[in-house]
């Protein structure tokens, strides 16, 4: 037996990952090399392959990963439709739009996910839809599936507009990007607040 028993290898494993998605988020999977991941774990070069078979693999694991710990995030906030605007709100907000590090895993790296290998895009994709399910199923808890196309819309608005605002120059334009994005997410979703006054928007 090692030195090390079974949990002290998935966690330092689970470091890495954790250190892949977000280095990866911010310079992008084919600008992050192997060596750099492991320095953020704060990790030697050698444990890469003790966890890891190849970078493809740590993309995959990385990927999936980063879309688990979102839908935790939506689980603990939106646990009505009230949490699903909040949770909303704070996807296409300012310190989101900025911090892409800490951010969507969707919104930093769609047009490399598309180029990725085969398992990448299985693991991206049962991701996606996964959180899309638990989205609609707060909208129509009786019948999630209804729901699940107005879903997946908004879900594009929501992750191409934060692309869109990232990519500005224009501060001023960003904003009103994802404020725009954000009135159509809702009303996407028909999470419209209805009351006496005369701006029903959120």
């Amino acid at each position: 037996m090692g030195r090390y028993g079974h949990d002290h290898k998935a966690t330092t494993r689970q470091t890495i990952v954790k250190a892949a998605g977000r280095r990866f988020k911010l310079n992008g999977i084919d600008g992050s090399g192997i060596a750099t991941v492991m320095t953020d774990a704060g990790l030697t070069n050698g444990a890469f392959y003790a966890h890891f078979t190849s970078k493809d693999n740590l993309v995959t694991a990385a990927i999936a990963d980063q879309l688990d710990a979102q839908r935790a995030t939506l689980r603990t906030v939106a646990v009505d439709r009230d949490g699903l605007e909040r949770f909303i709100k704070s996807y296409v907000s300012r310190e989101h739009c900025d911090d892409p590090g800490e951010g969507c895993p969707s919104a930093a790296l769609l047009n490399e996910i598309a180029r990725c290998s085969p398992a990448t895009r299985a693991a991206y994709t049962a991701g996606l839809v996964a959180l899309v399910e638990d989205i609609a199923a707060v909208l129509e808890p009786e019948n999630p599936a209804s729901a699940q196309p107005r879903t997946w819309s908004a879900v594009a608005l929501l992750i191409g507009g934060l692309q869109m605002a990232r990519a500005l120059d224009n501060p001023e334009i960003s904003d009103v990007v994802l404020e725009q994005v954000v009135d159509g997410a809702v009303q996407l979703l028909g999470l419209w607040h209805t009351d006496d006054s005369d701006d029903h928007r959120p």
